[in-house]
């Protein structure tokens, strides 16, 4: 079997590299390896416990974006590549030789390494339909369940079991979303989680509770938490297994890239959660693991698959977040004002809040407050924080774009919006101005 173009991975990446791949090159043919028959919609995963009726609502619909465009999938799973010859060989024996090839292998939760981990009812978050569906029937029979993680899909998970009546702790080291976010915004989504019952801890773990169950969660200052499911979601790690054994560059961060995804092999492209990322001010190598970074560096690979084109390439990644847990909204783009003083850059902050409709009176009206960093030598926006509804979801995106062109404060404080009762804020008092205005204002005192 031959192709032009093989993608091993069918997950946000992989799908977007092969629509990509055969979007720029509609001549060419192209083949998506995926290990597993059915695949989840990753950032969908968390509302399988609660929001979503079953697992089968998240499953991701692979074949309904390809075949439409010509593209073939194959359900198998990739043991080895060969760069020299340019062949791959899967677990059923294939051999497909390749032109280009696209590794999409994505990411894996890490594991836990306290004792008692082997006891039943210990699980972490993959994405896993079999895992999953398992593990949704076990949360069903539980009553009392710890999550030990401070990260989004932590907060996601613990917020979707709460609303199913369990009783929900949630173990955090220190605060919680602490990369993404700076304190003030770690406070409100606690004081939330708080409000819809969930208990939230500080401290470590120091074993899992039980004999052949779990019993519990007991903290090295010696608290005890009962629980019938232990959920340990502290990260994840890049799956590299091929690109290693394929003799690729591989740092502890993930597969090496340059700005136009290849790997240290020409004709080899990576690309989402098994790469390595470089921050967007500092140029070091960060952990990064987004659907929508990944769609991102999809589509550079495969617009330059056959052809480098010098205005498709990743200039490196800001990182941007959002979320929505107990009712809340949190999104946020770039440095937060800490990481940014921690990295020597000297900052002025402006803020701004009010509510999203005007009038304040309809319904779907809630408070969002907008916390924008910038650098104080010329102004320049480096990061940016949005609390409220669900109206920030697309209003980070604008701070998104912001941060890529490297605008300044007086640039956002001009920015030419469009308003409307239902759908924004006043142009009176529109947050993103706002906060603008009280950096410029902070700036030339």
């Amino acid at each position: 079997m031959r192709y032009d173009v093989v993608v091993i991975g069918a997950s946000a990446g992989g799908l977007t590299a092969a629509i990509s791949a055969r979007r720029f090159y509609p001549g060419r043919s192209v083949l998506v390896i995926k290990r597993e028959e059915t695949g989840m919609i990753p950032c969908g995963i968390p509302y399988v416990f609660g929001t979503l009726e079953r697992v089968e609502d998240d499953v991701l619909p692979v074949e309904r974006f390809l075949e439409p465009l010509g593209v073939e999938t194959l359900t198998d799973e990739v043991t080895e590549i060969n760069p020299n010859a340019k062949i791959l060989r899967t677990a059923s024996g294939l051999e497909i030789s390749w032109e280009k090839l696209v590794l999409a292998t994505g990411s894996k939760p890490v594991k836990p390494s306290f004792p008692g981990v082997e006891l039943d009812g210990v699980y972490t978050v993959p994405k896993d339909y079999r895992y999953l569906k398992e593990f949704r029937e076990r949360v069903n029979e539980a009553d009392k369940v710890v999550i030990v993680g401070g990260g989004f899909i932590a907060l996601e998970v613990g917020d979707e079991i709460r609303k199913l009546g369990k009783d929900v702790t949630i173990v955090v080291r220190s605060r919680l979303l602490r990369s993404s976010f700076d304190p003030e915004f770690s406070e409100m989504v606690e004081e939330k989680l708080r409000e819809k019952g969930i208990e939230v801890v500080y401290g470590r773990v120091e074993r899992i509770l039980g004999d052949e169950k779990v019993g519990g969660v007991k903290l090295v200052d010696g608290r005890e938490l009962p629980a019938d499911l232990a959920v340990f979601s502290i990260g994840y790690q890049p799956n590299v297994e091929l690109a290693v054994k394929a003799g690729l560059k591989v740092t502890r961060y993930g597969i090496w890239t340059d700005e136009y995804m290849r790997t240290s092999h020409p004709d080899i492209f990576a690309v989402g959660d098994c790469v390595e990322h470089r921050d967007f001010f500092t140029g070091r190598p960060h952990p990064l693991m987004l659907a929508s970074t990944a769609t991102f560096e999809a589509r550079i690979a495969g617009a330059n698959l056959f052809k480098l084109q010098i205005v498709r390439e990743n200039r490196r990644t800001i990182g941007a977040y959002s979320t929505h847990v107990a009712g809340l909204t949190l999104a946020a783009a770039g440095l937060t004002e800490e990481a940014a003083r921690k990295e020597g850059f000297e900052v002025i902050v402006g803020y701004g809040k009010g509510p999203d409709r005007h009038p304040a009176k309809f319904e779907d009206t809630s408070t969002v407050t907008v916390k924008l960093i910038f650098s104080r030598d010329r102004g320049a926006i480096l990061g940016a924080q949005i609390a409220g509804g669900k109206s920030i979801g697309e209003m980070i995106n604008i701070l998104a774009l912001a941060i890529q062109k490297r605008l300044t404060a007086s640039e956002l404080y001009t920015l030419q919006i469009a308003t409307h009762p239902l759908l924004t804020a006043s142009p009176v008092g529109y947050q993103i101005l706002q906060a603008a205005e009280d950096a410029l204002a902070k700036l030339r005192a």
